[in-house]
């Protein structure tokens, strides 16, 4: 009996993904552990396994198909002694309609077959019509965004005409020349709506809409918000910085180290609802938001706390250039128990985040900007910044979320503490 190779749930929250690439094709011998596919999650690519070995006999998702239920057939593998005749008894008897291929996800191949009848990739399919859907790699569009250029003005030389990323190439070093996306007209009921250019939600885009939507929805959120003279922080960073050219500390991986601490201190910060109770995590592992290509991924530190400041930023180093390469693995972003949003290397004085659920808390980090200050009845002048604690009520009293803020300035302020 052909061995039916399942859609993987390759994260707790996953219900569906991208069947990125096959890494076989029909006709090819397996052994054990191969990799045999790409499959793009909600926050990742994925490379998925052959358990057994076997012939692929017949693969029944193509390339780039969005919303391949978990636990659905994609393929089938011939075991040792069968022919393409026990394909057909072990055939799903009634197969989930086709989902279309698009190309909107965080990272999927330029080109490569599409089963089972790939078109030949030196025949360029025609500029798309206007209205036409635009079939492109995910690459493709990046670029072709990048570059100003209108796919619909395109030839596509991959599978069934799809626009992949050496057309984008071959326009560019042809001269074509930069074009505003087209808009298309889409008309409210009373004619009125402007001209817009529609672009189909990633898979992460979604689940980011349905996570914070039920976020904000049930997660009684409340705000407290502190400012931080950071003028002896800016310094130690300095004074570590010049000492060796082995690492590099960043203003954000001191918030790193100062919040493991803090939580420390303040231990019933660094807790979560739980529907009926309250988890307090014993380990500060804080989850970074980093901001990629269509979203934002929260790749987590473990123990922030009980690390040196050298860890900590080489390995938020590692994980921010994986997230932006879409190689993290589940383990490196998810069980966070508090999270940090920074947004002041972009100008950003104060704002608002909204929690992950489950955890109980996000600090958000403003700019540190000069700002006058009284010291001893004096006017003065110091580098402050503003964070903002988004709490979970259910889980964090207001005293809890202010003495945690407390403690976080403390650190900050007097960083030298954050190091003993």
């Amino acid at each position: 009996m052909p061995i039916k190779i399942l859609m993987p749930a390759l994260s707790p929250t996953m219900t569906e993904g991208t069947l990125a690439k096959w890494l076989v094709s029909e006709g090819d011998a397996v052994n054990s552990g191969d990799v045999i596919a790409e499959i793009e999650t909600d926050k990742a690519t994925m490379e998925i396994e052959a358990v057994e070995e076997g012939r692929v006999g017949r693969l029944l998702v193509a390339e780039g198909t969005e919303g391949v239920k978990i636990n659905q057939i994609i393929a089938l593998l011939l075991e040792d002694g069968e022919d393409d005749s026990a394909l057909d008894a072990a055939m799903p008897a009634a197969p989930a309609a086709p989902v279309t291929p698009a190309a909107p996800v965080a990272k999927a191949p330029e080109a490569a077959s599409a089963p089972p009848t790939p078109a030949p990739a030196a025949a360029s399919a025609p500029p798309a019509a206007p209205g036409e859907r635009i079939f492109a790699s995910p690459l493709a569009r990046r670029m072709a965004r990048q570059a100003g250029l209108d796919l619909a003005a395109l030839s596509g030389s991959g599978p069934n005409g799809r626009i992949v990323k050496r057309d984008i190439e071959a326009a560019l070093a042809g001269g074509a020349s930069a074009a505003a996306p087209t808009p298309v007209a889409a008309p409210a009921a009373d004619g009125l709506e402007p001209a817009f250019e529609f672009e189909k939600a990633t898979n992460m885009r979604k689940i980011i809409a349905q996570r914070l939507t039920e976020s904000k929805q049930t997660v009684p959120h409340f705000y407290l918000t502190i400012d931080c003279e950071i003028d002896n922080l800016l310094a130690l960073r300095k004074e570590l910085n010049d000492r060796s050219d082995d690492y590099r500390i960043s203003v954000n991986d001191l918030v790193i180290k100062a919040c493991g601490v803090a939580l420390r201190r303040v231990p019933a910060a660094n807790a979560s609802w739980a529907g009926d109770g309250i988890k307090f995590y014993k380990s500060a592992d804080i989850a970074v938001a980093v901001a990629i290509d269509g979203g934002l991924i929260t790749p987590v530190v473990r123990d922030a706390g009980g690390k040196g400041l050298e860890t900590i930023s080489n390995e938020m180093r590692e994980l921010a250039g994986k997230a932006r390469d879409g190689k993290l693995m589940p383990e490196e972003y998810q069980g966070g128990t508090f999270s940090i949003s920074n947004l002041g290397m972009f100008g950003v004085k104060q704002f608002d985040a909204v929690i992950n659920p489950p955890q109980g808390c996000i600090l958000a980090i403003g700019a540190g900007e000069p700002r006058p200050v009284a010291r001893n009845g004096a006017l003065a002048v110091a580098t402050v910044m503003s964070v903002t604690l988004s709490v979970d009520h259910r889980a964090v009293d207001g005293a809890v979320g202010a003495q945690f803020l407390a403690a976080f300035k403390t650190l900050i302020q007097d960083p030298m503490t954050m190091l003993l």
